[in-house]
């Protein structure tokens, strides 16, 4: 597998934010201090890194990792699995999905987690590894993580779990409880409910491996985090308190873009890196939701 690409342009990651804190263009040219037009230049991708970083520090994104991606200065460094780790990287429509797959060397007995959007190379591999797929683990019902369960099932007779706010458009999944553990020989795997966005996005928690493995779906990308319009503040809440409160060496494996890990994000996504500001994105997500702001 070649070089997979970080998910998130820093326009991309300009513009989640903005839609998460329901600030309008005008608002934020104002706060921020940059004309209407170098505002719009750069959320359609013109590298203008002044503007990039006054913008920054008016969504709460450290200004040094934003411009990090901007000039395409840092790539997160991949982490080594000798054993008992794949991941499968697939075509969907005009984006690439990411799934994933964990086995015990001894038992061989495995664990998928998404499908991705075919999962060919995926049975390919199960074959020439001599593995046998017990579970098929969900981490959120959106159609490109899903793509290939149909086939998946059909060919491994796995059994199909997802959180019960994910629900399948399939018959007989099993629902998972927050906080549920699973083993497949001496990989023990553990749910970690991780919602925002998506009702019931779950993290899946793997020990055992040469690392220690948080399979997040969408809940972060390298350099990034998901979407949503919705529920940013969870979503952000979440992913800081459940994901990145995890061991700093845990890989973290999402559904879009390159491996990544928790002190990897902590120094490089405008997120949740230090930002040198008074004002935190909780204080800000906090005010916007008072009936004072």
């Amino acid at each position: 597998m070649g070089k997979i690409a970080i998910e998130d342009s820093f326009a991309d990651i300009i513009n989640k934010s903005q839609r998460g804190l329901h600030l309008s263009d005008a608002d934020l040219a104002t706060r921020a201090g940059v004309s209407a037009e170098d505002l719009a230049a750069v959320k359609a991708g013109k590298v203008n890194i002044a503007v990039i970083r006054r913008v920054a520090r008016h969504l709460r994104l450290a200004p040094n990792p934003l411009e990090d991606l901007a000039r395409n200065a840092w790539y997160p460094k991949q982490p080594n699995f000798p054993r008992g780790f794949a991941m499968f990287n697939t075509d969907c429509g005009d984006m690439r999905v990411n799934n994933y797959l964990v086995w015990d060397s001894k038992t061989r007995v495995a664990a998928v987690f998404d499908t991705g959007a075919s999962c060919d190379e995926l049975l390919h591999f199960i074959r020439a590894e001599k593995l046998k797929v017990h579970y098929v683990f969900i981490t959120h019902a959106h159609d490109d993580h899903i793509a290939a369960l149909e086939p998946l099932v059909a060919a491994t007779g796995a059994e199909v779990w997802t959180h019960p706010r994910e629900p399948l458009p399939r018959p007989g999944f099993r629902p998972f409880a927050e906080g549920a553990y699973f083993h497949i020989g001496e990989i023990a795997i553990k749910t970690i409910e991780t919602s925002g966005h998506s009702p019931g996005m779950t993290t899946f928690y793997v020990t055992g491996l040469s690392w220690p493995l948080a399979i997040v779906g969408d809940s972060l990308f390298a350099g990034s985090m998901g979407g949503s319009a919705t529920a940013f503040g969870q979503q952000y809440q979440n992913t800081s308190s459940k994901i990145l409160t995890l061991p700093k060496d845990t890989v973290l494996a999402p559904g879009h873009g390159p491996l990544t890990t928790v002190s990897q994000e902590k120094r490089h996504n405008p997120f949740f890196a230090p930002r040198n500001e008074r004002a935190s994105l909780e204080e800000v997500l906090q005010s916007k939701s008072s009936p004072n702001a």
